[in-house]
């Protein structure tokens, strides 16, 4: 193995020459001792971690070996709602018990913005038996919570911090961007480096720190959840991104910062549309607000995409993400910043239309875990419209891609106001997935009337 035995006649332009298997020399990611060991060291003397272990099925995988390591079957865990669909998945293959807390919503950006300590701390008080913490700092949108003060509550409880830092992989390197999360005292950290820094896709790093973790636990489900012939081209990648971290990253995050800068900068002038950004935020993210402009956001994305040939990382409701990194060149960055003026100089000011703009998605109503719902025999569930759903419960997950955010989880009681969000935000054109039939939902239990 491999079947292709690296024969560079082959027609296609693929790194067969670099896909190997375990030969000899080559170490076991799963058994490291040799050059993946000191691979695997070096990235976290890079991130000032304790241990870090390379993912080769993205920051999925760290995630649920992260959560499978830190509870056992049953427990409850704190969880930030804004997480990722992964973070659902590992409370479903565990049988969890989620207590959520909800980000603050920004009205006048109508934007999610960060995780106060103030309300973990309300949380861990209210719940007794929480066994770890989990929460995504930055988020999507680049929005950053106080992951050092967080932590100092949470370890108060003697229960471990996971931080799914996915989008924050270049934390900690230049001078404009936040302390990563290792260096503010999580316990255990998952870094997507494809998002941001040079590396493949599915690429990632899951680091632990400290005394909280069981780290056998954590290590037992790498090993059972990554494939047993990962990718020795994915691995490679991770080790050149590390290297061009250590040897060309002060140079090359010099200028990325400058660039990121002055583009900022300039974009600050913009009369119609807004570049908005929280407090506590990553700056690599540009999100461009419609808000009081008379162009929807996507319109916008639709534009930057067919004319100026400029692809945004998502649209949401009012406003447009585009998504910079250290490999961003000066002359893509000019085109975007002179895409958004010319834009702009077409626009009139105009208040953005919605009954949502006071408001964030309403709150769960969690009637039962996702793993009692799972153990349901199939006569329990029918195949409902979303609108002729309200009072029964959820057996599926229903949220908008990108970026993989639950809108509604299995266990959930669907409500008017969540039934509304989901029509509104199909009208908005977004697309709705997780259920197995497109504007239906499978439910079980009786209708509750009140």
């Amino acid at each position: 193995m491999p079947g292709h035995k690296r024969n560079g006649k082959l027609p296609y332009p693929l790194p067969y020459g670099l896909d190997i298997t375990e030969i000899d020399g080559f170490d076991d990611l799963h058994h490291a001792e040799g050059i993946l060991k000191e691979a695997q060291e070096r990235a976290a003397e890079i991130y000032h971690a304790e241990e870090s272990h390379f993912l080769v099925n993205g920051s999925t995988v760290g995630i649920l070996s992260a959560i499978l390591g830190t509870t056992k079957r049953g427990d409850k865990i704190l969880v930030a709602r804004n997480c990722h669909k992964s973070v659902y998945h590992a409370i479903e293959m565990n049988e969890l018990q989620p207590v959520y807390i909800y980000p603050e919503f920004l009205t006048e950006m109508h934007l999610n913005g960060e995780i106060s300590a103030e309300e973990i701390e309300r949380a861990l008080r209210e719940h007794e038996g929480i066994r770890a913490v989990m929460i995504v700092s930055p988020t999507y949108d680049g929005v950053v919570s106080d992951v050092r003060a967080i932590g100092e509550i949470v370890h108060r409880y003697e229960i471990p911090l996971i931080v799914d830092e996915a989008h924050g992989a270049h934390f900690g390197f230049g001078t404009i961007f936040p302390e990563n999360s290792n260096i503010c005292g999580a316990d255990i950290v998952i870094h997507s480096l494809h998002k941001t820094l040079p590396s493949m896709t599915q690429t990632a790093i899951l680091h632990i720190n400290g005394e909280r973790i069981n780290r056998r636990r954590v290590r037992k489900y790498l090993h059972m959840l990554q494939s047993s012939s990962p990718s020795y081209v994915l691995m490679a990648s991770i080790d050149a991104c590390m290297d061009f971290l250590q040897t060309e990253g002060e140079k090359w995050f010099c200028e990325y910062e400058s660039m990121l800068l002055a583009a900022r900068e300039r974009l600050s002038g913009l009369k119609h549309l807004k570049v908005i950004k929280t407090e506590q935020f990553d700056l690599s993210k540009i999100i461009i607000s419609t808000l009081n402009c008379n162009m929807t956001s996507g319109e916008l994305y639709r534009i930057l995409l067919e004319k100026y040939h400029l692809q945004m990382e998502m649209k949401a409701e009012s406003y447009v993400l585009a998504m910079t990194t250290v490999c961003d060149s000066e002359e893509g960055m000019k085109r975007l910043v002179e895409a958004l003026f010319s834009i702009d100089e077409e626009l009139k000011e105009q208040n953005f239309d919605t009954v949502f703009t006071e408001e964030r998605f309403p709150e769960a109503d969690v009637c039962m875990t996702s793993a009692e719902i799972e153990r349901l025999p199939e006569t329990d569930f029918e195949i409902r419209p979303w609108e002729d759903c309200e009072g029964w419960i959820s057996a599926e997950y229903a949220y908008l891609y990108p970026p993989g955010i639950p809108l509604l989880a299995p266990g959930e009681r669907i409500t008017r106001a969540i039934i509304a969000w989901l029509v509104h935000y199909r009208e908005m054109g977004f697309s709705v997935e997780g259920s197995v039939t497109e504007g239906m939902l499978k439910v079980t239990g009786e209708r509750n009337n009140e």
